[in-house]
């Protein structure tokens, strides 16, 4: 019979993951994860009192961690940048991360694509197309406009770098003036001055008590006329009525992958407007996600592993 010395050390006990899905579960196999992982969507009582990482479904309501209550975890990992509502449902006691490195290059290109499809008129080929019409137009350009960043976080410094290869001129404006390696960043109180000058304005920033209808009437009277607003960050970010008074009377464009209220509701006025271009929000859900969202729980696990703190931490509770 082998004997086991008291003096050899003791194996660490493996992290407990909950997962929403199977699938996440088959991304992190490929990755020769060593954890233990439990499916739980935290809709249904808690299959355990105790884990390392908890992973919330994607693009759930905030009030869904409520389910947490009674639960203790070392970390809540989300599925999403954002974090708008987390602080008022995540129960004490918790540290919650944001998933900042999964999104952002898909959220770009989704970006580039709406404004590449408002400048280059593809609705309009596309509705003439669909009826068996020929329609040739000449419409804007993406060379030589100007583009206006607002906020300059990941999703932003995704866009510049997409947009470098396009011709244009690109300015930033964010909560506090700074220079990076891409070109000053404007202070937000110069906001109104760059929107007028602005061809293109996308606006990419966190849905928080200063950013609510940051898009309202004042914002878009300041943008040139035929100018093309991009929304990619929350749909409360924007009054909907401003945007619906500015876009029915054909003087601004808009591209809007978020809305408000959202889902758009059928019929809403938004989308009978030709002058606006509408996805579902949608700016993170590509093929890029899952295994990038893998690699971010993966980091996680490892960073547990070395008694390390995790990343992406916004907020403790």
């Amino acid at each position: 019979m082998t004997q086991v010395s008291m003096l050899q050390p003791m194996t660490e006990p493996l992290p407990v993951v909950s997962l929403p899905t199977g699938e996440l579960e088959a991304a992190l196999l490929t990755l020769n994860c060593e954890a233990v992982f439990v499916q739980w969507d935290l809709k249904s009582p808690a299959p355990l009192n105790n884990f390392d990482i908890v992973v919330p479904p994607y693009m759930s309501s905030p009030e869904l961690l409520r389910s947490l209550d009674g639960v203790k975890a070392q970390l809540i990992q989300s599925q999403s940048v954002g974090f708008d509502g987390v602080a008022e449902n995540l129960p004490p006691g918790n540290v919650f991360a944001n998933a900042a490195s999964v999104h952002e290059t898909s959220t770009a290109e989704l970006a580039l694509g709406l404004i590449l499809a408002s400048q280059r008129g593809i609705k309009h080929f596309i509705l003439s197309a669909n009826q068996g019409t020929w329609a040739p137009a000449r419409y804007e350009s993406l060379a030589d406009r100007t583009v206006l960043l607002v906020g300059y976080g990941g999703v932003s410094q995704a866009v510049e770098e997409r947009l470098k290869g396009f011709e244009v001129n690109i300015l930033r404006v964010a909560r506090n003036e700074r220079s990076t390696s891409n070109g000053q960043v404007h202070s937000i109180d110069k906001l109104h001055s760059l929107l007028m000058i602005a061809d293109i304005v996308v606006v990419a920033v966190p849905l928080t008590e200063e950013t609510e209808e940051l898009i309202n009437e004042e914002f878009l009277a300041a943008m040139k006329d035929n100018a093309l607003l991009v929304n990619i960050s929350r749909g409360r970010v924007a009054s909907t009525d401003a945007l619906i008074k500015e876009a029915s009377s054909g003087r601004l464009r808009l591209a809007l992958d978020v809305t408000d209220p959202e889902p758009l509701p059928d019929g809403h006025v938004l989308f009978s407007l030709l002058n606006v271009l509408i996805s579902p929000h949608v700016g993170g859900a590509s093929s890029a996600m899952l295994p990038r969202m893998a690699q971010l729980i993966a980091a996680q696990i490892s960073q547990m592993a070395k008694k390390q703190n995790p990343l992406n931490v916004v907020l403790r509770s």
